[in-house]
């Protein structure tokens, strides 16, 4: 039996706190394997990306060497909506019947599953894995089967790294990988 989870994200840019969520994740519930799966077309975020696609995927590609557990996907490459539901069937059509699926995800993003497309089936089809976030407080649907992952509360986010990106400033927290990547291929306004 495989122990495999989903993080999902745009990853605009992927930094410190997604890596130290995912190995937390890996360790805690003893899980074989992380796959990252980078949006294509985010439904939560109005479809609005700042670097595209490919450099997203290129980026988490860099960031997960760190890493033997973690893998990143394109499976939702060239998908016109990026849903949950479907990303999760093709990764179990891969699976062992007995292999175990878990849905990495921030509290912010859980406290909005009942908005998300066929909410129902994803939950029925997942273990949830919630990171805290401060200030977040959330209900737990009682279809949902879920897995609290509160030791960490990182204050790191993309938007952050970008701004301070554009402003000209070195954003901490962004693996050095992934800062060279941003430079040479001139993302985010730097």
């Amino acid at each position: 039996m495989s122990r495999v989870a989903l993080f999902g994200g745009t990853f605009d840019p992927i930094h410190d706190a997604h890596l130290a969520v995912a190995a937390a994740a890996a360790g805690q519930f003893h899980l074989d394997r992380v796959i990252f799966v980078p949006a294509a077309h985010p439904p939560h975020k109005a479809g609005v990306t700042h670097a595209s696609y490919d450099h997203r995927v290129h980026m988490a590609e860099l960031a997960c060497q760190s890493d033997p557990r973690f893998e990143v996907s394109r499976i939702e490459e060239g998908t016109a909506r990026s849903y949950s539901i479907d990303t999760i069937r093709k990764v179990r059509a891969t699976l062992a019947p007995e292999d175990e699926l878990f849905f990495i995800l921030g509290a912010d993003a859980f406290s909005e599953i009942r908005t998300w497309y066929r909410w129902r089936e994803v939950a029925a089809s997942v273990i949830f894995l919630v990171v805290s976030r401060p200030g977040h407080i959330y209900d737990v649907p009682h279809e949902v089967r879920l897995e609290r992952l509160d030791s960490l509360e990182l204050s790191i986010s993309s938007s952050d790294i970008r701004r301070c990106l554009s402003s000209g400033k070195t954003p901490a927290h962004v693996p050095q990988c992934v800062l060279n990547y941003i430079y040479e291929n001139c993302l985010y306004s730097v």
